[in-house]
C-alpha cells in the first residue's frame, strides 16, 4: 500500500444503495479518503452527478450505450471516462488504489471482485454473493495474493468486530441476526398475494430492491449465512440464524465458555461501511446513536422455515457444497427479478429455486469457468420457468 496520508477508494456499484452510502461516509472525511474510481452499471446521471462532487482519477460505466453522455459530461473535468466490466476490472487493479469497494450487486460484481483480490487490494466486500457463488475459490485466491477481505454487510462486520481480540479455536458458534423482513407476521396464504411494493416495504432497513426481495423471503440470510462459513472458516453447523425484530444486535458470537459477545447500534449502514473503511481506528460518524432507556424490548424467535423456506433451501446448498450455492443464487437473481415485474408471485420464488438447482448439473469441485457456467446454467433453467 502507497504510504500517503489519504486512503484511496475505488466504489465498484457507486449508484446503488451501499454506493451512495459510502460516498456519504467518505464526504464526512475528506482529510483521510479520497475517491480514486467510481463504476455504475447504467445510471449514468447519479454516476455524473457523484463524479462532479468527489473527482475521482476516472469513471466506469458498464452500459456502453450511455458512454458518450458520460463522456461529454465530464470531459472538461479532466476526469477519465471508461465503459464496459472489463474496464471496471482493469481499473480496480490499478496501482492508485488502496481499498475497493465491492458494492456491485448480484453476481456481476464477482469477476471485478476476483480482479482486485488478484491485485491484493483490500476489499471492503458488500457483494454478498461473490461468497455465494464461489467461496471457496475466491478465499484461496485472497491468501494466494495477500488480498485482505473485510465484510460491510452488518451481520458480518458484527461478527468481525465480536471475533476481534479472540481466538477462532475458542468460537462455539455464530448467530446471525435476522428482522424478519416485511412479511415476519404473515401466513403462507397471505404473503401468496403480496405485491413487489409490499415486499420492498421492509421495516428496518432502507436497500436496493434485489436485497431487500431476499430480506422479505430470508433468501438474504440464507446468503449471509454462506458468505459467513468463507468468511469466517465456520462450518453450517456452526452458524445459527436468530429472528431479532428490531434491528439493534446486528450479530453476536458465542464462546466455549458460554460467554456471548454482541454487536450493537441502530440500523445504518454507514457505520458498517465506515468500519470497513478505517478499521481498526473508528472514526466519528453522524449517526443516530442507541436510547437504551427508550428500547422497551429486544425480542428473538428461531426462524419459521415452513413458512419461509428459501433458509433451509440455503443450509442444504452449503451442506451440499460444489457448485450447488451458485446454482441457487442464479437462480434466485431471476426468480426474484420476474416477481418484481410482476411474472410471478412471492411465494413462487423458493419453488423456482429448488427446481431449478435440481436441474442444473451438480459439480462436486468446481473451477472459476465451472461457477460461471453453473450461474449461465441455473439462470437459463429460473427463466424458463418464469416466462
Amino acid at each position: 500500500m502507497r504510504q500517503t496520508a489519504k486512503t484511496h477508494i475505488a466504489v465498484l456499484g457507486s449508484t446503488g444503495s451501499i454506493g451512495c452510502q459510502t460516498l456519504d461516509v467518505i464526504s464526512q472525511h475528506p482529510d483521510l479518503f479520497e475517491v480514486e474510481l467510481l463504476t455504475a452499471g447504467s445510471n449514468s446521471a447519479l454516476l455524473i452527478e457523484q463524479a462532479k462532487a468527489f473527482r475521482p482519477n476516472s469513471v466506469v460505466i458498464c452500459d456502453e450505450s450511455k458512454y458518450q453522455e458520460v463522456f461529454d459530461a465530464l470531459d472538461k473535468d479532466d476526469i477519465k471516462v471508461f465503459a464496459g466490466m472489463d474496464s471496471v476490472c482493469d481499473i480496480a487493479a490499478g496501482g492508485d488504489i488502496d481499498i475497493v469497494v465491492a458494492a456491485i450487486v448480484g453476481f456481476a460484481g464477482l469477476k471485478s471482485a476476483i480482479a482486485a483480490i488478484k491485485a491484493g487490494r483490500t476489499i471492503a466486500l458488500a457483494n454478498k454473493e461473490t461468497l455465494v457463488a464461489a467461496g471457496g475459490l475466491v478465499m484461496a485466491m485472497a491468501a494466494q495474493y495477500g488480498a485482505r477481505i473485510v465484510p460491510v454487510d452488518s451481520e458480518h462486520s458484527a461478527i468481525f468486530q465480536c471475533l476481534m481480540g479472540n481466538s477462532s479455536r475458542d468460537v462455539e458458534k455464530l448467530l446471525l441476526t435476522c428482522s424478519g423482513g416485511p412479511f415476519l407476521h404473515k401466513t403462507s396464504a397471505q404473503m401468496e398475494s403480496m405485491t413487489p411494493a409490499e415486499a420492498l416495504n421492509h421495516p428496518r432497513w432502507n436497500m436496493g430492491a434485489k436485497v431487500t426481495i431476499d430480506s422479505a423471503s430470508l433468501m438474504n440470510k440464507g446468503l449471509e449465512m454462506i458468505e459467513a462459513r468463507w468468511l469466517f472458516d465456520m462450518p453450517a453447523d456452526r452458524i445459527e440464524v436468530v429472528v431479532h425484530p428490531e434491528s439493534i444486535i446486528h450479530s453476536m458470537v458465542q464462546y466455549r465458555d458460554g460467554a456471548v459477545i454482541a454487536q450493537l447500534s441502530v440500523p445504518d449502514m454507514r457505520i458498517p461501511i465506515q468500519y470497513a473503511l478505517g478499521c481498526p481506528r473508528r472514526l466519528e460518524l453522524n449517526a443516530r446513536r442507541i436510547s437504551f432507556p427508550e428500547l422497551s424490548k429486544l425480542t428473538f424467535m428461531a426462524p419459521d422455515t415452513r413458512r419461509f423456506p428459501c433458509l433451509e433451501i440455503a443450509r442444504k446448498a452449503l451442506e451440499q457444497g460444489g457448485n450447488a450455492t451458485c446454482a441457487m443464487n442464479a437462480a434466485n437473481e431471476e426468480a426474484v427479478a420476474a416477481f418484481l415485474q410482476g411474472r410471478v408471485t412471492f411465494t413462487a420464488i423458493p419453488d423456482i429455486v429448488a427446481r431449478a438447482m435440481q436441474r442444473t448439473g451438480f459439480v462436486a469441485d468446481p473451477s472459476l469457468e465451472d461457477i460461471f457456467a453453473t450461474h449461465d446454467q441455473a439462470r437459463a433453467i429460473a427463466r424458463e420457468m418464469t416466462n
